[in-house]
């Protein structure tokens, strides 16, 4: 009988690209590369004999890939479907899994404060759901919808009724607007607020420095060496920081970050300079802004709404401190905690850039349109407990 000739190969330049991908990859799973392998032999003429020899395949193996890609191109190199073994649990079983980790374990009566995929694989068992199934396999079916009923968030409903307001003037400010008036050049904005309890622990053993396959190693223990607040002002568009170390927070430490600040150009000589500050007793209500506005004429205090700290730029500058300087604490005594932190201050105000905020106006208004749907929902879910009840 005669023997069938081998199909002649013709790639195009998109082709060759990808099957040299395959072919190469480092990431490339193993039959992929042998399969790509295959048909770049082939497309430069060569018999199947021949690439068999080459790659080690059996000549069977050559012949059905360089047939399956003539017929079907880059797809065709791909596996089949296949029927497989038929599936264990039905799809109402995976979504009784995926209804019960969307429950509160108090609802259902367990006492668990979070369900985990170990005690939903237990539970699910316990109320005949399935005969058995293991902790991995919920965790598959959770990813699918990206459920993580172990983990949580917390959060807070907003209870200033001036919320909208006072957040649109801090707002507008890091905009460089005050009153739907642009700021103008001798005008200035200040981010301030103060850094409570930071302690020098001193640890009982030295500080290991990172070494091959090892991480920085810091002792447990630790002798206690007090505590001090950071008060720092940022200039939002300037981006440089002005802070000092005191005792305790308060009224007076407050004032004289003020003093220092105002003391310095460009600020004693501005026509207005806002200061935007949180609702802290250091500088909360009406008093604070007109002792503010008496020790410096030039200077407006700007409140955020309550229970809004993230609101105000100097919290970020705060977790850079508490990343870079303070974690893990290892310090003698107060005094390094103090030079550290003003070392660091001039490092930072050496390449310091304004920070990119990105929540805007219309922002807020989507935060606040999305909190109204959830206390309606809320509302609507009581008032329906309490007509059930």
């Amino acid at each position: 009988m005669p023997v069938c000739s081998a199909v002649l190969l013709e790639l195009t330049a998109a082709e060759r690209h990808r099957l040299k991908k395959m072919a190469y990859g480092h990431k490339t799973p193993h039959q992929a590369r042998q399969r790509a392998t295959i048909v770049l032999l082939a497309a430069r003429g060569r018999s199947n004999a021949r690439i068999a020899a080459e790659t080690h395949l059996h000549v069977d193996t050559v012949r059905r890939w360089r047939g399956r890609f003539a017929a079907g191109r880059v797809p065709a190199l791909a596996d089949r479907k296949r029927s497989g073994r038929p599936p264990t649990f039905t799809t109402l079983q995976i979504a009784q899994v995926k209804a019960l980790a969307c429950q509160l374990p108090t609802e259902t009566g367990v006492p668990l404060s979070r369900w985990s995929c170990p005690e939903l694989a237990a539970e699910l068992t316990a109320r005949g759901i399935t005969d058995s199934i293991s902790a991995s396999t919920v965790r598959r079916w959770l990813a699918q919808d990206a459920l993580k009923p172990w983990q949580y968030r917390s959060w807070i409903f907003i209870t200033d009724p001036d919320f909208r307001a006072k957040a649109q003037r801090v707002l507008d400010l890091y905009a460089r607007t005050w009153q739907g008036e642009p700021l103008g050049t001798d005008e200035y904005v200040i981010s301030a607020d103060e850094k409570t309890s930071i302690q020098a622990r001193c640890r009982c053993h030295p500080t290991l420095p990172p070494g091959r396959a090892r991480a920085m190693r810091v002792n447990h223990t630790y002798g206690r060496g007090g505590a001090l607040a950071y008060l720092a002002a940022c200039g939002v568009h300037a981006a440089q920081v002005s802070g000092r170390c005191e005792p305790t927070t308060g009224i007076d430490p407050f004032m004289s970050l003020v003093t220092q600040v105002m003391s310095q150009e460009p600020y004693a000589s501005a026509k207005r300079v806002f200061w935007v500050v949180d609702n802290g007793s250091s500088h909360r209500g009406r008093k604070a802004a007109d002792r503010l506005s008496a020790a410096f004429p030039n200077a407006i205090l700007v409140h955020t709404p309550v229970h809004a700290s993230w609101l105000n730029q100097i919290e970020i500058f705060f977790s850079v401190v508490q990343r870079k300087v303070v974690s893990p604490s290892d310090f003698t005594d107060l005094a390094q905690v103090g030079d550290r932190l003003r070392a660091f201050e001039d490092r930072y105000n050496a390449t310091a850039q304004p920070f990119q905020w990105r929540f805007t106006t219309s922002d807020l208004d989507d935060l606040l349109a999305r909190l109204d749907r959830h206390t309606l929902a809320d509302r609507h879910q009581e008032s329906s407990a309490a007509l059930a009840a």
